[in-house]
């Protein structure tokens, strides 16, 4: 009787020199348990953006931008959706994001202010959902986008104030 491998071992072999913690074959994905992977999908993404949500409307200081000043807690889960479509075409190149996200928050800061403070709860609660979930090169990607974004966004609601 002859036994017959379907795959290259210097594929594997390749594949954990490249990514330890991943080991690639044609049909599936091995992971390796113990350690927290990267996020490489758009189900990595969902978990991410949804255990963020649940730490913000968990957080008393600023529960009420997402319930009451803009009730996404009514569409959550459309909310979430979009959320993914944004950090996928960032990190994974996926496309499909063709909102204003400056517009979008400048506008939720005229209904109301959107302070340093909340942006440094919001960037806090945003790394803590990532790191509790997942490490690597597209979480570090993600969280520094993230510090850029934050500033950005306060530069403009700064400018937008001075008008």
């Amino acid at each position: 009787m002859k036994l017959t491998c379907n795959f290259s071992i210097k594929k594997i072999v390749l594949s954990i020199k490249t990514n330890p913690f991943r080991v690639q074959n044609s049909e599936r994905v091995f992971k390796i348990t113990g350690k927290m992977q990267d996020v490489q999908t758009q189900e990595d993404l969902y978990k991410i953006v949804d255990e963020f949500y649940k730490k913000l409307f968990a957080d008393e200081r600023i529960s009420s931008i997402f319930t009451e000043v803009i009730p996404i807690h009514e569409k959550l889960e459309e909310h979430l959706q979009i959320l993914v479509t944004f950090w996928s075409q960032a990190i994974l190149g996926t496309g499909g994001y063709f909102n204003n996200l400056t517009q979008i928050h400048l506008d939720v800061n005229l209904k109301s202010h959107l302070s340093k403070e909340l942006f440094e709860i919001w960037l806090t609660h945003f790394e803590a959902a990532i790191d509790e979930n997942f490490k690597g090169f597209n979480c570090e990607r993600m969280k520094n986008m993230a510090h850029n974004l934050s500033t950005i966004m306060q530069i403009k609601i700064a400018q937008q104030k001075e008008q």
